[in-house]
C-alpha cells in the first residue's frame, strides 16, 4: 500500500467513512465511477460486507473498526488478522458514534489502535469534544485525555472530529480547526485530519490550514461527484 503521508512532505489525505451505507453492488458502482486525482492520497472505509468489493480499484481500503485480539469470543467484532488476509490496509478506531452509541472508551480505543498498528495495519484514530465540552472551555482537556492512550507510530493518523459538527451541518471554523490540530500535534507528532461536515464548499478553507493534513469525510463521501470535488480541492493545494 502507499504511504499515507511520507515523512518530510505534506501529502493531503482524504478518507471517506461510509458508515452503514452502500451494499456490495453500490460499492462496486461507486469505485468504478470514482477516479482519484494525482497528488492526493485517498482511502475509503466501507461497511464490512463491502470491503472486498472496494479492493482492487487503486484505492487503499480501511475497515471502520478492529478488535484488540486476533481471535476470540467477541460476537460482531473483526480482527486485524482477518482484515490483513482480506487485503485491507487499515482501520478507523474511536469514532464518536462508536463511543456514543456502542460504549467505546478511551481505553478500548487505545487497545484497538495499538494492536492494529502492531499487526501492520494503518490506523485513523478519532478524537473530538462534545458541544457542551467546547462551551465549557474543555476542548483541550478532552483532547489531551483521548490522546493519552495513543503512541506515535508511522502508521497512525489522528482525525479531529468535533462531535457537534458530525452529521449536523455545523462545521468548525477554519481557525477552530487549526487551533485544535496544532494542540493535537503539540502532544502527538502524527498527521491530523479534520472531520465534521466536510463538503466541497468548505474544503478549501479547512484544508488550507497549516496543521490540517487532510479530511475524514462522512456524508459527502457517499456521492461520487461530491467526494471527487473534495479530492480535487485537496490535490490543488500547494504542497
Amino acid at each position: 500500500m502507499v504511504e499515507l503521508l511520507p515523512e518530510g512532505e505534506k501529502v493531503v489525505l482524504i478518507a471517506g467513512n461510509w458508515k452503514m451505507f452502500k451494499t456490495v453492488s453500490e460499492t462496486a458502482e461507486f469505485c468504478r465511477a470514482f477516479e482519484p486525482p494525482a497528488g492526493v492520497e485517498v482511502v475509503l472505509a466501507p461497511p464490512f460486507t463491502s470491503l472486498a468489493a472496494a479492493l482492487g480499484h487503486e484505492l487503499d481500503v480501511l475497515a471502520q473498526n478492529v478488535h484488540w485480539d486476533d481471535e476470540g469470543p467477541f460476537t460482531g467484532e473483526v480482527s486485524a488478522r482477518m482484515l490483513r488476509e482480506l487485503g485491507v490496509a487499515g482501520a478507523i478506531v474511536g469514532h464518536s458514534e462508536r463511543r456514543r452509541l456502542f460504549g467505546e472508551t478511551d481505553h478500548t480505543v487505545g487497545r484497538r489502535a495499538a494492536h492494529a498498528l502492531a499487526s501492520g495495519l494503518r490506523v485513523i484514530a478519532c478524537v473530538g469534544e462534545l458541544e457542551a465540552e467546547r462551551e465549557r472551555g474543555e476542548t483541550d482537556e478532552v483532547l489531551r485525555r483521548q490522546l493519552s492512550v495513543l503512541e506515535p507510530h508511522d502508521g497512525l493518523v489522528v482525525a479531529y472530529e468535533p462531535v457537534w459538527a458530525i452529521g449536523t451541518g455545523k462545521t468548525a471554523t477554519p481557525q477552530m480547526a487549526q487551533d485544535a490540530h496544532a494542540f493535537i500535534k503539540s502532544l502527538l507528532d502524527v498527521p491530523v485530519l479534520y472531520g465534521g461536515s466536510v463538503k466541497p464548499d468548505n474544503a478549501t478553507e479547512l484544508l488550507s490550514q497549516q496543521d490540517v493534513d487532510g479530511a475524514l469525510v462522512g456524508g459527502a463521501s457517499l456521492a461520487v461527484d461530491q467526494f471527487s470535488a473534495i479530492c480535487e480541492t485537496a490535490a490543488q493545494l500547494p504542497s
